[in-house]
């Protein structure tokens, strides 16, 4: 390498001079390596400001926590299924099994990831399509279209119906060991393969290998309930809800929700995206006879719209976000006014992009779902500021609440998910007619299932 490429001494001895030059340097560092840069740059008035009152709100049973897992997708949908069952039936509460999807996800996942295998048996297994599906088969992430994909293939049930496990809480070693197993099964596929056989034989070692992880399942998470009984009581203490049911028959009856009407909008203002047409991502996917996921790419204003649409309609928004930015985490307020960290350091480093830059360069990806549950309007009936359940507990945040400013939406959220008749008759005709763009496998677009 060109010995002008390195860092000099007279380099060091420069910077050295000029930070210790400025009191603002000695004082920034002396906070910070005693109390940490995001509680230096906290903006104390950010907190004053972000009041848990809301002119459209809906209600909701009490905080659901995923605890040491990535399961904030599945917590979120069931979040949005169970308030309205809660309103249905005049509940006080009620929590649905994140146990349950979570075992057919994982079962699903592995089917989805061998068949990826044996389609590529004949790509280099260095080659960056192979390495991508190798990294992580069967993470706890997901997408909207994935959990409605097990919710018409499984249904749902109660969380008495299928608990929590040790497993299911915390998914770590699920995860280490069914990814090792799998990596072994790609290998023998890849490798018979190699030596000639055909997709129909493939298949047949994939059926023993799905075998094995259903074993693997059902003794981390238990054994998913084909009927179960289920008594229910109002507000009122009323019985309101007795009967046995299956797991799609509790969904129909008991849940009620028209789930297929619910379309994903994105809103990513790339010029790879243009506005106004629908995407996917390849290879994403779970249950293989659903297909993939599919999005319409609006901008932001029009996720805005239609979620503040269906709040005012009594029903709560699923939402896909990059969570840890501009977050105080203790406070739960995401607000891009919350931490000051360019004035910390003395140079751009939140603001040195925006919105289209972050996700071009990586530095902002769909990390965390959650749920819309309000909203607070100014005079002209635009949002100023929004409520949000998260799924971590009620111990996090305000008793499980987070509050998040309209600003943050504008450079954070990233998906809604609404019911079809909030779109403009423009924008249904788009989602139905347009061939979707297939994204690569690695886009943002596809990170909150990873």
């Amino acid at each position: 390498m060109d010995e002008r490429a390195a860092i000099t001494y007279e380099d060091l001895e420069r910077d050295h001079e000029a930070f210790a030059g400025d009191r603002a340097n000695v004082v920034a560092r002396n906070a910070v390596t005693s109390k940490g840069l995001r509680a230096v740059a906290r903006v104390p008035e950010a907190a004053a400001r972000s009041a848990m009152t809301f002119d459209v709100e809906v209600r909701q049973g009490e905080r659901c926590d995923q605890k040491r897992t990535g399961r904030c997708w599945m917590f979120a949908s069931l979040n949005v299924l169970r308030q309205q069952a809660i309103v249905r039936h005049n509940l006080k509460s009620l929590e649905l099994s994140q146990a349950y999807p979570l075992f057919f996800d994982k079962l699903e996942k592995s089917n989805w990831f061998l068949e990826n295998v044996i389609d590529t048996r004949d790509e280099e297994l260095s080659g960056r399509l192979v390495s991508f599906l190798l990294a992580d088969p069967v993470a706890d992430g997901g997408q909207w279209d994935m959990f409605r994909a097990l919710l018409d293939k499984y249904g749902a049930v109660p969380k008495e119906a299928m608990p929590e496990t040790a497993c299911s809480s915390n998914t770590s070693d699920l995860d280490r060991y069914l990814t090792r197993h799998l990596r072994g099964c790609a290998r023998r596929l890849r490798e018979t393969a190699a030596a000639g056989a055909g997709v129909d034989e493939l298949r047949e070692m994939k059926r023993e290998m799905l075998g094995e992880v259903d074993r693997m399942l059902r003794v981390c998470l238990g054994e998913p309930p084909e009927r179960f009984d289920v008594r229910l009581r109002d507000k009122d203490d009323e019985l309101v809800v007795q009967g046995t049911f299956t797991p799609r028959e509790f969904l129909a009856e008991v849940v009620g929700v028209d789930f297929d009407s619910w379309v994903s909008l994105i809103s990513a203002p790339t010029d790879d995206k243009p506005f106004g047409r629908t995407y996917t991502v390849e290879r994403l996917g779970n249950v293989a006879e659903a297909g993939g996921v599919r999005y319409l790419n609006l901008p932001i204003d029009e996720l805005k719209r239609a979620a503040l649409a269906q709040l005012s309609d009594g029903v709560p928004v699923w939402f896909g976000c990059d969570v840890d930015q501009s977050f105080l985490h203790d406070d739960g307020i995401m607000d891009t006014a919350a931490l000051d960290v360019d004035s910390l350091f003395g140079f751009p480093v939140e603001g040195a992009m925006g919105r289209a830059e972050r996700l071009d360069y990586g530095e902002s990806v769909m990390t965390h779902a959650m749920v819309l549950e309000g909203a607070n309007l100014d005079a002209e009936g635009r949002p100023t500021m929004w409520k949000v359940e998260n799924s971590w507990g009620d111990s996090h945040g305000r008793k499980g609440f987070d509050v998040m400013t309209d600003a943050w939406f504008d450079e954070y959220v990233y998906q809604v998910v609404v019911d079809r008749r909030y779109l403009t008759e423009e924008q249904q005709r788009a989602f139905d007619e347009c061939e979707p763009v297939a994204l690569a496998p690695w886009d943002p677009m596809g990170a909150l299932a990873r």
